[in-house]
């Protein structure tokens, strides 16, 4: 077993299993339990409420590298509303043009400082050219001071423009939906530390949904995504394996297909 599961009761498999599960398919703990036992996993709905607050967390630290938008450099960036221990916070979330996740943060407030913050955490870490050309937002004048602040510090290009056409921004608003749906069954968060742990695992679990970080995924389907999770906690065979494996049973299927890769060396 991966140390990353050492002193729990159940497999690390299992685990991955429930947090997957939960951050993917808008369902209650409750119902998970019960979904778990009809599989012959007696586990109480808040065991597993501990396992998404510890895992769910990690999932997109280990993956977020893997899986961000870097393709795209227009920039989609909004904020909605979800309700933390009965007043409403604020989720700060930016999309590139296709739909692809790149970042999010949660924040109390809605002000430049908070807004600055999501940028800058956004542009963390980012090549150059994986820096936005545009960001459009709606007409919050947060945005505007945020983003001539970035650029006064070096962390934004100076020559990046700010569109404030709403109709653009209709892609992240119907991903908010999307992730809204999942967040429906948790009734409100009774924490912000809580709340961000449990939406990390969420926004991780969207943008795998979308394809994001899929040449990662040597198995088609829901497979490959299982097996992306499980290679992050070191569970099961090591990439190398799996690819080995991969072309083996590629080859087995096409038999033409190895003459044509010999005849490629060849060349």
């Amino acid at each position: 077993m991966s140390n990353d599961f050492k002193w729990r009761h159940f497999q690390g498999e299992i685990i991955l299993w429930a947090v997957r599960w939960y951050c993917k398919y808008g369902v209650s703990y409750r119902e998970l339990e019960e979904m778990m036992e009809e599989r012959g996993v007696d586990v109480d709905h808040s065991t597993i409420y501990r396992w998404v607050q510890n895992y769910a967390p990690e999932i997109e630290k280990r993956l977020r590298h893997h899986l961000r938008s870097s393709l795209h450099t227009s920039w989609r960036v909004d904020e909605t509303y979800i309700k933390v221990k009965g007043k409403w916070v604020y989720l700060y979330r930016a999309v590139d043009k296709c739909g692809d996740t790149i970042d999010f943060y949660l924040s109390s407030t809605r002000s430049s400082k908070a807004a600055h913050q999501f940028l800058s955490k956004a542009l963390r870490d980012r090549n150059e050219w994986e820096k936005p050309q545009v960001i459009n937002t709606d007409k919050a004048g947060c945005y505007g001071k945020a983003i001539e602040e970035l650029k006064h510090e070096g962390k934004l290009p100076v020559d990046t423009e700010h569109r404030q056409v709403k109709y653009l921004n209709n892609i992240v608003e119907s991903d908010h939906g999307k992730l809204k749906r999942l967040i429906k069954p948790t009734l409100g968060f009774k924490s912000m530390k809580t709340a961000n742990a449990t939406i990390k695992g969420f926004e991780i679990m969207r943008a795998i949904k979308k394809g994001q970080g899929g040449v990662l995924k040597f198995q088609k389907g829901i497979k490959g995504e299982v097996r992306l999770i499980e290679r992050a906690f070191y569970l099961g065979k090591n990439a190398i394996a799996e690819v080995v494996e991969f072309i083996n049973e590629e080859l087995e299927k096409n038999p033409e297909l190895e003459q044509q890769i010999l005849n490629m060396c060849k060349k």
